[in-house]
């Protein structure tokens, strides 16, 4: 996996859940479901990452 696309999914990552902190400490359900979101959207990227490195090899 490259190190930035790793960082930028890290990073996409923690803003999720942030944003799904806030969103429950307001009772913002849509902030707290974009949240989620964005830290599924991180986790899908992490995988497809590792997929195409075990092609590289």
């Amino acid at each position: 996996m490259a190190t930035g696309d790793k960082a930028e999914n890290a990073a996409q990552k923690i803003k999720g859940k942030a944003k799904e902190a806030a969103g429950k400490a307001v009772g913002n359900k849509k902030l707290e479901a974009e949240g989620h979101g964005d830290q599924a959207k991180a986790d899908t990227k992490q995988a497809a990452e590792k997929v195409k490195d075990v092609f590289k090899d």
